[in-house]
């Protein structure tokens, strides 16, 4: 099949690169002059673990090809995709469905063969039917389906939640859209992926709802971790006791610094905003963006209290390692980094920071904090080390040279990487998150 990708971010690339290497000729379309360019040199636009490989080997093969056309990209395609962003809108808090709207009008206008238009852009209730107004608009003479299929993909694990994915879902109002994503996605038939079949509406409900239900998850365990941290308990046992409950799952159930990224602040928000409209309020949703928001201060004042206090940090130095909002990808959104950066530089203390992937990114929207080469560069002359993303390259720090390099041997841990009797063996006043 002929597949086109309008959009080449994060969700267009990794999903047009696997689509090719499932055998479909692809093109990845883009408004971005300069990110094409750079896809035809090799050079992709995000971090993503085997992204690069994918694209290279899928372009010489001739199953990959970019263009800033949407003419030329969409001519004689069976399946359109739409993945272009949907941000929070400023001001309201709704998602901005700008870029979706101005592509389903320009589909409808250069539509030369009948075609399915799928929506892969996450996007609220109803949006579905508002594409396929606007493309009837456009008077098309081609036959057209406009079909939901929301992804599910995690950063830094992309490619392998594509090819293996735990389920398709698929939303489609007649046999022709069910028919045709039924053949786009007929190479995971042999994987036994299971494809779920609704109705638009409920697939575009479908992605909100997972979303919302594992930041709720999130924040559940960190106020747990709270708690522990009050009566003495561990919350790493509290995780796996509960986890081990087949009804509960031990996956997101980790205590850190609360979540970010780009799909769950936005997409938290954009349900608040849906069930504003319907006047069905989502009660526990809206808490959890609220605790969520709180708590990456929170740890940022966690960090100020190992360093004695407001009056006592003031003038002292913090190492930030990690900055990207989780690890294996360079995407600095909702980070809770910006937010525990900004805490210890409102109490005056001097923040270095050092990120494997996410330095180019952070740079802008940490204009304060002195950006380093490597851990130990940040480290030199630190008064608290600051544990705030689980990269591998954190997990296994040289605690000897730390101490050297250090002013003090103080570390807060908000990943809980390592243990707390290892640390006092070592000589550290350790803080973790959850932990006695």
């Amino acid at each position: 099949m002929k597949i086109a990708m309008v959009g080449s971010g994060y969700v267009g690339l990794v999903s047009g690169a696997c689509f090719a290497d499932f055998g479909h000729d692809v093109v990845c379309i883009d408004k971005d002059q300069g990110k094409i360019d750079s896809l035809h040199a090799g050079i992709m636009p995000i971090y993503e673990p085997g992204l690069d490989a994918l694209v290279e080997s899928n372009v010489k093969a001739g199953r990959l090809s970019f263009t800033t056309s949407l003419g030329e990209g969409i001519a004689g395609a069976d399946a359109i995709f739409i993945a272009v962003g949907t941000p929070s809108r400023r001001g309201d808090g709704h998602a901005d469905l700008t870029f979706v709207y101005e592509v389903a009008r320009e589909l409808g206008e250069k539509l030369s063969n009948d075609a399915v238009v799928v929506t892969k852009s996450t996007v609220p209730v109803g949006t579905g039917d508002e594409v396929e107004r606007i493309i009837r608009e456009t008077g098309t003479a081609h036959r057209f389906a406009v079909v939901s299929n929301p992804e599910f993909l995690r950063e830094g694990a992309a490619i392998g939640d594509f090819k293996r994915p735990d389920r398709i879902v698929i939303g489609a109002e007649d046999e022709f859209g069910r028919e045709v994503m039924r053949e786009v996605y007929r190479p995971l038939f042999l994987n036994e992926s299971p494809i779920l079949f609704t109705s638009r509406r409920t697939s575009e409900l479908i992605k909100y709802a997972a979303n919302a239900f594992l930041a709720t998850k999130i924040t559940f365990i960190n106020e747990m971790a709270d708690l522990c941290e009050k009566v003495g308990a561990n919350v790493q046992d509290v995780s796996r006791g509960i986890g081990m409950d087949n009804r509960i799952g031990a996956k997101f159930l980790h205590a850190g610094p609360g979540y970010g990224g780009s799909c769950f602040p936005k997409d938290t928000l954009a349900l608040l905003k849906t069930a504003e409209d319907y006047d069905s309020p989502t009660r526990i949703v809206e808490a959890v963006v609220k605790v969520n928001d709180s708590r990456k201060r929170a740890m940022g004042r966690k960090v100020v209290d190992a360093l004695g206090g407001t009056e006592a940090a003031r003038g002292k130095k913090a190492a930030l390692l990690g900055l990207t909002f989780k690890p294996n990808t360079d995407d600095m959104r909702d980070s809770p980094a910006i937010a525990v950066a900004q805490t210890l530089m409102d109490a005056g203390v001097a923040v270095a920071a050092y990120d494997p992937e996410g330095m180019e990114q952070a740079r802008p929207l940490l204009p304060g904090v002195t950006m380093c080469g490597s851990a130990y560069e940040a480290i030199e002359g630190a008064d608290v080390v600051v544990i705030v993303t689980e990269w591998d390259a954190f997990r296994a720090l040289d605690l000897k040279r730390v101490k050297e390099l250090a002013n003090a041997p103080v570390m807060v841990d908000l990943r809980n990487v390592y243990k707390p009797e290892d640390m006092r063996a070592a000589g550290f006043e350790y803080v973790s998150v959850g932990r006695s």
